[in-house]
Formats: C-alpha cells, sequence, structure tokens
C-alpha cells in the first residue's frame, strides 16, 4: 500500500502544475489586454444602432464601413496625420542623434569626464525645472507655436542614453577601435562605420521608443501648440473623445430619428478614429520585432 500512494504522489509532476498554471493567468492577461483592442475593431465596422444598444461584444454585427467613410471626410483628421507624421520622422531623427552622441562618448574608456557627466545626466532623470519655467524658455525662445515646439523640448531621453550606453560597453569589443585606429580611421568614422552598423538592435529598439513616444504625443501641444493647422492626430482624437464634434452639426430642424442617428455615429466614430490612428504603430513592431529582445536585454545589462 505504502509502494502504490508513493507512486501516485509522483505521478503529480510540479512542472507540469506550474505550467499549467502560467498558461491560465496568461491567457487570463491575453483576455485582459486583447479584449479592448478588438472590441474597437469590431464596433468601428459595426452598425451604429447595435453598438449604441450594447449588442456589439465577441463579434461585429451588421457589418458597415459607415464610420470609416465619416472619417476619410473629415480633413482635420488628415492634417493631424500629416503633422503626426512630421514630428514623429522629425523628431525621431533628432532623438537617434542626440542619443548616440550622448551615449557614446559616455561608453569609451578613455574619455575622462565621462562620471561627471553622467552623474549631471542623472540628475536630470529626478530633478526638473517644472512646466512653468520650460514653457517660459519655449516661449523665449520663440518656439510657441511651431514645429520644433513638438521636437526640441523632448529632444533626449537620459533613460535611452544609459541603455544604448551600455550596450555600447557590452556589445563592442575594445579591440575593434584598436584595429580601426590602426587603418587610420578617426573617431567618427569608427563610429559611423563600426559601432552604429554592430548596434542594430538597440538602435531599433531605442528609434521605436522614441517614435511611439512622438506619435502618442498630445500633452505638449496642449502646452505650446495654439494654431488647429499644426495640432498632432492624438490632440484631435482626443478633442473628438471628449466630444462629438466630428459628427454634423444637429440643428432643432432635425427629427429625433435623424438625431439619435447621428448621436450613435459619433460613438462609432471615436472607435473607427482610434483604429485609424494606431495602424501605422502596429505596423511598426513587427520591423523591429526581431532586434526587440536582444537590444533591450542587453542595454539592460549594467556595464
Amino acid at each position: 500500500m505504502d509502494k502504490i500512494r508513493s507512486v501516485k504522489k509522483r505521478k503529480i509532476d510540479p512542472d507540469k502544475v506550474f505550467d499549467i498554471v502560467n498558461l491560465l493567468i496568461m491567457l487570463v492577461l491575453l483576455v485582459i489586454f486583447v479584449w479592448p483592442l478588438w472590441f474597437v475593431l469590431i464596433a468601428s465596422i459595426s452598425d451604429p444602432s447595435e453598438v449604441w444598444q450594447g449588442h456589439v461584444v465577441l463579434f461585429p454585427r451588421g457589418i458597415t464601413l459607415a464610420a470609416y467613410e465619416e472619417v476619410i471626410k473629415y480633413k482635420t483628421i488628415w492634417t493631424g496625420y500629416a503633422n503626426t507624421i512630421l514630428y514623429t520622422v522629425l523628431g525621431t531623427a533628432i532623438n537617434m542623434v542626440l542619443t548616440v552622441c550622448g551615449a557614446y562618448p559616455l561608453s569609451r574608456k578613455d574619455f575622462v569626464p565621462k562620471k561627471f557627466f553622467m552623474l549631471l545626466f542623472m540628475v536630470t532623470m529626478y530633478f526638473s525645472g517644472g512646466l512653468i519655467p520650460t514653457y517660459l524658455v519655449v516661449n523665449k525662445l520663440h518656439l510657441i507655436d511651431t514645429v520644433w515646439a513638438m521636437v526640441i523640448p523632448n529632444a533626449v531621453s537620459v533613460f535611452n542614453i544609459i541603455i544604448t550606453r551600455t550596450y555600447f560597453i557590452n556589445s563592442i569589443p575594445d579591440e575593434l577601435l584598436e584595429a580601426a585606429q590602426l587603418d587610420g580611421a578617426n573617431t567618427a568614422q569608427y563610429l559611423m562605420k563600426v559601432v552604429l552598423p554592430l548596434s542594430k538592435p538597440i538602435l531599433a529598439v531605442i528609434t521605436l521608443f522614441y517614435a511611439v513616444g512622438h506619435w502618442n504625443d498630445f500633452y505638449s501641444a496642449l502646452i505650446y501648440i495654439n494654431s488647429q493647422q499644426l495640432l498632432p492626430l492624438q490632440s484631435i482624437l482626443r478633442k473628438l473623445l471628449l466630444s462629438t464634434q466630428m459628427t454634423l452639426q444637429i440643428t432643432s430642424s432635425m427629427s429625433p430619428d435623424e438625431i439619435m442617428r447621428k448621436t450613435q455615429l459619433a460613438q462609432t466614430l471615436k472607435y473607427s478614429s482610434i483604429i485609424v490612428s494606431t495602424v501605422p504603430v502596429l505596423c511598426l513592431y513587427p520591423l523591429v520585432q526581431k532586434h526587440f529582445v536582444k537590444g533591450i536585454m542587453i542595454g539592460s545589462v549594467k556595464g
């Protein structure tokens, strides 16, 4: 009997139990994170009345593209789209240049004041002048209501500099510098022809961080942008989500049915606008996915 009991106890594999529990937790988290995105997608292509009545839960009902047709007609969204693309491309380019220029010297052993500059950078991560002093500086530089107000104030992230610096230290052997110097390469040539080509994983990750940050930025526009023509897409969507300005103006001459139809359509328009603004970022992730894990893991190891 004791042998039978011992055999039964051994049949319960702790590793399998852990895997099952872990799988269940991952499935629950998957549902929690994916369902809101799925709901936004199916609601954007469903009949507005079905969405309004709460009948759309897991699958679209009364599939229609009326909401997307209205989005295409709304010129302000396309102006915001163009502005956001400009801010993202220009801002990310500035971010990457400054990040590399800050991280590379700090990774060099022969750069004597690197500890001083590293301490100086670290201080800015925990202390800042605040919103009002920052606004006054931007205003004195005459950047208010210009394109540069969206890209200059947040031109570099110290956190990203540290990650990039650590990657350079851990992944670029010192022997490559010695070999490049023997071949007559100067510092700029070594950086452009040796360091950067070998740092594609971390550069892809940091580029993604900066690009997504610019694409989702609406707060800077609230502070620095006054002109409607310079507003980014996210600021326009924020106004849309807080109001129903994307619908045609409701007048007293409309019938109750027409008012209800436009109100229902306004609800669906919010979902379609979110999809329109999210697609470019979703398309960007697969391009850097193969570099993402490697870059962030190596860059996060203390050097």
